[in-house]
């Protein structure tokens, strides 16, 4: 695709700062834009690349459908890192909360980054390809800096690889890997397990990881490779199953009930991992790492939970109420098709409040509506969906 073709296909979404045809030219769109563009889309900023807001082929509900019941494909913006050299390890362990040990060669994790005053930065998926070489699949967010100002005195090298990251979600999910990939499927290839194959004669790196609480998978397209060739294999796949792209905006609601925070939105740089529900994985034993002193002095108390809300969605921004009194900041809504009401990730000024607790929410109808916190996730408490420990395909409603 010529950069003029690009510019006449890609309809940024304007924000009233922004030049979207600057836009358009100066952001990096996936490499597998080609196979979004039949749908109409819009595009918005995400990692200073260009990540789908929407497309035209499926409703949301339609979408919700497919994930839960049949596969989806997303091509994302994720923006992977790379992190090598003999001190990589001390450098993530230096920044990353958790005890980079514990992530073997051949498994994924998933990690956050906190600031000194122990605020996050942004969150992702870690892969360890060898002893001495990592990628970190970031979400929004600028880790790259914070990561290199870390570096000093040591022997290590924080680079953009080029690498683009795309998903396939859904219980039908491994059906098209099985399809699209040369030769058998990895074995094993358990939840947050890596591997290194060939699909259409071209190395993809895979991960058993996602954005949906679902069974899935995830590709990594490499540079100097066939990529157009990859996407081909995997869309051709995927037409048994009915397998179209899919927009970021599409699923939210799979995402919400599963608890799964979205960076800048679920949290920010004022809110403590404890705060936002992620405490567990907060390890204040293993050493010194960026934000462990004022951790140490945090309160821990989640203030993060979900929210059902029968009869509509919850408006984002301040729309919590208790009693007439301001209680707390709705983050992330959408409508849930299978629960049958609005489904939330709220924030919640009172760290004493717990599940259960009914409050007042300002919906997107204009409607004020009774609202109840609840845990996360929603349903499959366990996660067992994701891991493949439970088949949960329910009837489409």
């Amino acid at each position: 695709m010529t950069p003029d073709q690009l510019q006449i296909a890609v309809n940024v979404r304007q924000i009233v700062t922004e030049r979207p045809n600057e836009l358009a030219r100066t952001m990096a769109p996936h490499p597998l834009i080609h196979q979004e563009l039949p749908y109409d889309p819009t595009y918005f900023v995400y990692n200073r690349r260009l990540a789908t807001a929407s497309l035209n082929n499926l409703t949301a509900d339609e979408v919700y459908w497919r994930v839960r019941t049949n596969v989806i494909l997303r091509h994302t913006g994720e923006l992977p890192l790379e992190i090598r050299g003999p001190d990589a390890g001390t450098l993530l362990n230096r920044v990353l909360t958790r005890d980079i040990a514990k992530n073997r060669v051949g498994r994924c994790s998933y990690q956050f980054a906190c600031y000194d005053d122990g605020g996050m930065i942004t969150d992702g998926v870690l892969v360890r390809l060898a002893s001495n070489r990592f990628w970190y699949g970031q979400a929004d967010g600028d880790l790259f800096s914070w990561l290199r100002a870390n570096a000093r005195g040591l022997d290590v090298e924080v680079l953009d690889p080029g690498v683009w990251v795309s998903q396939v979600q859904g219980p039908r999910s491994l059906d098209v890997l099985a399809a699209a990939i040369d030769g058998d499927l990895p074995e094993p290839f358990n939840y947050f397990d890596m591997a290194e194959v060939k699909i259409a004669g071209q190395p993809v790196v895979l991960t058993r990881s996602g954005f949906t609480n679902e069974l899935g998978w995830e590709f990594y397209l490499l540079p100097d490779t066939d990529i157009d060739a990859v996407g081909a294999r995997i869309l051709e796949a995927g037409k048994a199953y009915d397998m179209t792209p899919t927009s970021a905006d599409a699923f939210r609601a799979r995402r919400i009930e599963a608890g799964l925070l979205n960076a800048g939105s679920d949290f920010n740089e004022t809110t403590t991992p404890f705060a936002a529900g992620l405490g567990h994985l907060v390890n204040l034993n293993k050493g010194e790492f960026c934000g462990r002193e004022a951790l140490l002095e945090a309160d821990q108390r989640c203030r993060t939970w979900g929210l059902r809300t029968d009869g509509g969605v919850a408006q984002i921004g301040r729309t919590l109420k208790l009693n007439g009194i301001d209680a707390g900041i709705v983050c992330s809504s959408a409508w849930s098709p299978f629960q049958q009401c609005g489904v939330a990730l709220v924030r919640l000024d009172d760290p004493d409040s717990r599940p259960g607790t009914t409050l007042d929410v300002s919906c997107t109808d204009g409607e004020i509506r009774s609202a109840r916190t609840c845990t996360t996730p929603m349903y499959d408490e366990k996660r067992e969906i994701p891991r493949g420990l439970k088949v949960d395909i329910p009837q489409v409603t």
